[in-house]
C-alpha cells in the first residue's frame, strides 16, 4: 500500500493486490480464486474480470475478502507496517 502525503487518500496498486493475493491465500489457491470466484459485490464478475474492466484494486480486494469472510486482522498479510487503503 502506498501513502501519498498527509491527508491524501492511500491507494492500492495492482502490484500490491497480487502480493496480498499470494500472501493471504497462497499463490496457487489465490490465483484460482481471482480467476474463478464470482463476486456478488462486483456484479457477479470474478476479481480478474473486474480488474480487466478497470475496477480499483482496493475495491476488488475488499470484495474478494468480504465474500470469503477474511477477517481484517489477516486481510492485510503479515507485514505489521502495511496500512490498509480505506474503503470507498
Amino acid at each position: 500500500m502506498c501513502g501519498r502525503g498527509r491527508g491524501k487518500m492511500r491507494i492500492m496498486r495492482l502490484r500490491d493486490f497480487w502480493l496480498l493475493v499470494d500472501e493471504v491465500f497462497d499463490p496457487r489457491y489465490g490465483r484460482t480464486l481471482v480467476s474463478e470466484h464470482h463476486l456478488d459485490a462486483l456484479d457477479n464478475l470474478t476479481a480478474a474480470q473486474a480488474l480487466e474492466r478497470g475496477a480499483e484494486p482496493r475495491d476488488v480486494w475488499h470484495a474478494l475478502c468480504d465474500s470469503l469472510d477474511v477477517p481484517d486482522r489477516t486481510r492485510w498479510g503479515h507485514d505489521p507496517f502495511r496500512q490498509a487503503p480505506p474503503r470507498r
